[in-house]
């Protein structure tokens, strides 16, 4: 659940390297043939630069996206937390006890009026009501505010992937 905050080490990716990344993103099931094509190689030297984006970190995984509809959990809802303690055992207990419950999608710590922010799939509000009662019984909490999603307009797992002339996040401009 924790998310690494030590700052990563960005990797150079050429052209061809975004083109893999775009195409694997829209669709991970894609059969080597069919990217190597798509982005301009022969399937060895494809193949050789996915490993390579493997290992060095870029590409953390393949999965299948389900649609929550489809199995039943048609009610997401965005929680905000306050909490009055700051401490490393209450974000420890927090962090383990919000791990342990398969309802929450993301956690995010956040900078502004809620200290975390998650996002939580489930199949309708009895079902909120129940892992609304899990969750306050978890570590001592301020005040939790639900807000629920009547329409998902936009959803993505696919990051754009910038190109050499478009700044990173936190890239200082050259002068």
């Amino acid at each position: 659940m924790k998310q690494d905050t030590t700052p990563a080490r960005v990797r150079k990716v050429d052209a061809v390297d975004r083109r893999i990344l775009t195409v694997l993103q829209r669709d991970a099931s894609i059969t080597l043939a069919a990217l190597a094509k798509q982005v301009h190689l022969s399937q060895t030297p494809c193949w050789k630069r996915i490993q390579r984006l493997e290992a060095d970190g870029v590409i953390t995984g393949r999965v299948a996206l389900v649609s929550p509809e489809r199995i039943g959990l048609g009610l997401t809802v965005f929680v905000s937390i306050e909490t009055s303690d700051h401490s490393k055992e209450w974000l420890d207990g927090f962090a383990t006890s919000i791990s342990a419950l398969p309802e929450v999608m993301d956690v995010y710590r956040m900078a502004g009026d809620v200290d975390y922010m998650l996002r939580v799939v489930v199949a309708d509000m009895g079902a909120y009501d129940t892992f609304y009662k899990r969750l306050i019984e978890t570590v001592p909490l301020k005040n939790v505010t639900s807000r629920f999603a009547m329409e998902r307009i936009k959803s993505s797992t696919a990051y754009p992937v910038p190109g050499p002339s478009e700044p990173r996040a936190g890239a200082r401009a050259s002068a």
